[in-house]
This record gives structure tokens, C-alpha cells and sequence, in this order.
């Protein structure tokens, strides 16, 4: 009697377990560990993602040239909309000023498709490793609930070994099918509200590079249909004057 609450406690009962259901248990602890170790490092980059943005944005809108933008970037905290950036202004100064059309249509379009394609570098970084915790959150549960199975069906072989269906018969077995299942779930559930909660800010950051590069495409596009037609840039207008002096 004394011995009873022992045996059937969580640890014992894993030490009990089956080589089967321990297996079942290391992977699922495994996956909660690199899962939680996942959501740290994107909160942390989300983090930094975001207060990199609005420091570079401040200095963007504040500059008085794109060149004087560029040279400030590698200081900045990492800042996807930063890199963007950079990959336009590189793509721009390859422009030679004898060869722009009249419309500027292909010189916009080059300029577009390298910031199309920073964009989606800098969407796949963030999102590297999320694929993780969707797999951990849909398939979690099932590894646990096997496990579940497993455990159900060791009750009933100790039911068919011993004639008996007494508690402490079918318990060990049955308890240790539920500790696979809250393992299982312990798994899943941070993942899967993880996984939500950091794409969802992840595409928030990913329209805020899209909505910077449409602002960059239409600020380069002005600059090059005003230098085309000779007109004088206004002094009091910022975009301009950080366009045209990129261009000069």
C-alpha cells in the first residue's frame, strides 16, 4: 500500500514505461525543446526586425541624399526594409545616364525586380524555421496519441496475462497512454499558437517592406521622368531631393 502511490506516480511510471512509449516521449520532448528554443530566436528577430525598421525609416525621411542614406545602413540594427533599400540604391546607381529611356519604364522595372527579390530574401529569413512549428503543431498530437495507443493496449495484455481487471492492473498502462497524450499536447499547443501569433507579425513586416518599395519605386520614377524633361527639382520637396541627388 505504501509502494502504490510511488509506482503510479509521472516519473515512475515513465521509468515503467515501455521502450516504445519512452521513444515516443524523447521525440515529443525533443520537439517541445527545439520548439520553445524557435519561438525565443523569432521574437527576439522580430524584435529587432521591427525597431531596425523605424530607425532606418527615421533616417530615411530625415537624409538628404540616398548616398548618405546607403552609407548609414550597415550601422543600423538589422532592418529588412534597410536591405531593401539597399538592394534599390545599388540597382539604381548601375543606371547610366545616357542610356535612360524616356518613360523610365525598364529603368523601373530592373529596379523593381531587385527589390522584389531583397523582399523575398528578407520574407524567407524571417520565416525560416516556421515550417518547424506548423509540423510540430499538426503532427504532435498524433505521435502522443500513438503512444496513448500503445499504452491502452498494454493494459489489455496485462488484463489477458493476470484474468483480472483491477485498478492496479490496467492504471500504469492507462496513466502511461495519458502522459503521452499531455506530452503530445504540451508540444503542439505552443507551436500552433506560436506559429499564428509570429506569422502574423511577420506579415505585417513583410507589407511594410512592400509598402516602402512601392514609396521607393515612385520616388525614382519621379526623379527620372523630372531629370528627363529638364524640369527644376522644388527645394521643399524631400522625396526629390533625395532621388535627384542619387541621380546626379
Amino acid at each position: 500500500m505504501n509502494t502504490a502511490p510511488h509506482s503510479l506516480s509521472a516519473w515512475s511510471l515513465i521509468e515503467q514505461a515501455s521502450p516504445l512509449v519512452k521513444f515516443i516521449l524523447l521525440m515529443l520532448l525533443s520537439a517541445s525543446v527545439l520548439t520553445w528554443a524557435i519561438i525565443i530566436l523569432k521574437i527576439k528577430l522580430i524584435k529587432t526586425s521591427k525597431a531596425g525598421n523605424s530607425f532606418f525609416l527615421e533616417i530615411f525621411w530625415n537624409a538628404k541624399s540616398l548616398e548618405e542614406i546607403q552609407q548609414q545602413v550597415e550601422t543600423i540594427p538589422y532592418s529588412p526594409i534597410a536591405h531593401v533599400f539597399s538592394a534599390g540604391y545599388k540597382e539604381l546607381r548601375k543606371l547610366p545616364a545616357n542610356e535612360r529611356t524616356e518613360n523610365g519604364t525598364p529603368e523601373i522595372s530592373n529596379i523593381e525586380r531587385a527589390l522584389n527579390r531583397s523582399h523575398a530574401n528578407e520574407v524567407d529569413l524571417l520565416e525560416k524555421y516556421m515550417e518547424w512549428l506548423a509540423t510540430t503543431a499538426s503532427a504532435a498530437p498524433f505521435v502522443g496519441l500513438f503512444g496513448t495507443v500503445w499504452g491502452i493496449m498494454s493494459s489489455f495484455q496485462n488484463i489477458g496475462a493476470t484474468g483480472s481487471a483491477s485498478l492496479s492492473v490496467v492504471a500504469p498502462g492507462i496513466s502511461e497512454a495519458l502522459i503521452a497524450t499531455a506530452v503530445g499536447l504540451a508540444a503542439a499547443i505552443p507551436a500552433v499558437i506560436a506559429y499564428n501569433s509570429l506569422l502574423n507579425k511577420m506579415n505585417r513586416i513583410s507589407l511594410d517592406i512592400e509598402s516602402f518599395s512601392q514609396d521607393f519605386l515612385n520616388m525614382i520614377q519621379r526623379s527620372l521622368l523630372s531629370h528627363k524633361r529638364n524640369e527644376k527639382v522644388q527645394p521643399n520637396t524631400q522625396a526629390h531631393d533625395l532621388a535627384s541627388e542619387a541621380q546626379e
